[in-house]
């Protein structure tokens, strides 16, 4: 299994100047060949491969107007090449969307094989480097001279800080010990996510929460004129303050995922079109701070990992409207409804609950369907989501008389 380590780095400033020169040449690189590409299409209407891109990257190094590409390690900038490659692949899969072009305020990286750098005892050699890298280890458990990293990725955030980033090749993990049980999730805004338990896991907004204090920083930078060092230091503050609204809600989601996948054999959630719910003005900046797309492929991959299932069941299944004690459904429940009662078998509901029990007996029944599938040459069990999501037309109740 391929996974990857990432760490704080402390570069020198003259292996800081280093880096953002590579920084610089990758995204010089990797706009031009976006460009090229875009014009080669207009006027000839031929698509562009990888070996092409490269000899377009060796004509660029050799012109008087770009020489300077030669001051920096070859290999991330040939990486940046191969990564455009993959991203119109994946665009033309459907897997992803249109490559852009990158800015140099965003986050800069670069990414180094093996005959780019050299890993000995724990310690990191880049190209164009006199100097070993100065990063600090995050595991304790793992000791850091034992890795053998394939590729090595250095960043620099918005903010300022450093990482770098081992890629290396893991033995898979031990498969978690059976529990037994299966979940229903249904997750909301109110409360991030509802158990088919009855449990109810809180939404930490942690937007909301540092909304005051981002908006400060924001009029603050607003204030200073553009280009200026002032506005600069202002602009990190902002990159500052949004990294600790990331790194909360990162924490969460994977507390969250890893102690559903730990106690619970079935994990079934609901296949939300998060990208069109963000449309709604009214609700989008709470949906986003949430993170459900983030907690949905967290799910995927830890399930996956410890030979887990992961049923998603189809996004217009009527799972709030439904009764879960006798399958009664509603002809309409309105958002601002919280708790019903079933006009036909009088049971109270709370809407959360209710819904949160529907989805796990959807997702049962998608896989007593052939939901879970084993794949020859190999023992674990693959989770439906691997597979194009499936509606989950079982036990779908008909509406009853108009109500």
């Amino acid at each position: 299994m391929r996974t990857a380590y990432k760490v704080r780095a402390y570069p020198t400033p003259e292996q800081a100047a280093m880096l953002n020169r590579t920084f610089g040449c990758v995204r010089v690189v990797w706009n031009r060949t976006l460009a090229w590409r875009h014009a080669r299409y207009r006027s000839e209407r031929a698509t562009t491969n990888f070996i092409q891109a490269n000899a377009y990257l060796t004509a660029m190094k050799a012109t008087d107007e770009l020489a300077w590409l030669n001051e920096v390690s070859s290999v991330p900038l040939q990486q940046a090449i191969r990564h455009q490659q993959v991203a119109f692949t994946s665009f033309f899969a459907g897997r992803a969307r249109y490559p852009r072009y990158k800015s140099r305020t965003a986050r800069q990286s670069a990414e180094y094989t093996r005959s780019a750098f050299r890993y000995r005892d724990g310690r990191l050699f880049l190209a164009k480097l006199d100097t070993p890298l100065d990063v600090v280890w995050s595991w304790p458990d793992i000791d850091p001279a034992s890795i053998d990293p394939t590729t090595v990725t250095v960043s620099r955030e918005a903010c300022g800080r450093w990482y770098a980033s081992f890629a290396v090749e893991v033995n898979d993990p031990k498969q978690a010990p059976a529990t037994g049980t299966a979940v229903g999730v249904d997750v909301g805004v109110k409360d991030f996510a509802v158990t088919s338990d009855g449990e109810k896991i809180a939404n930490p907004r942690h937007l909301a929460k540092r909304e005051r204090n981002l908006a400060r920083y924001q009029r603050r930078m607003a204030r200073k004129q553009r280009g200026s060092a002032n506005r600069a230091k202002a602009k990190a503050k902002v990159a500052r303050a949004h990294r600790k609204v990331r790194a909360s809600r990162t924490d969460f989601l994977h507390r969250t995922s890893t102690r559903l996948v730990r106690d619970h054999d079935v994990i079934v959630i609901e296949d939300l079109a998060v990208k069109n719910m963000v449309r709604n003005r009214s609700l989008a900046k709470a949906i986003s701070d949430c993170g459900w797309g983030t907690f949905r492929r967290m799910l995927e991959y830890k399930t996956a990992e410890h030979g887990r299932h992961l049923i998603v069941i189809d996004r217009w299944y009527p799972s709030s409207k439904t009764c879960s004690a006798c399958g009664h459904l509603l002809a309409r429940l309105s958002l601002g409804t919280r708790t019903w009662q079933c006009p036909s078998c009088g049971t109270r509901h709370d809407r959360d609950v209710n819904a949160a029990k529907n989805i796990l007996a959807a997702g049962l029944a998608v896989s007593a369907c052939g939901g879970d599938v084993r794949h020859s040459g190999s023992s674990r069990v693959r989770s439906p989501t691997k597979q194009e999501p499936r509606p989950a037309r079982a036990g779908i109740p008909v509406l009853q008389g108009g109500e």
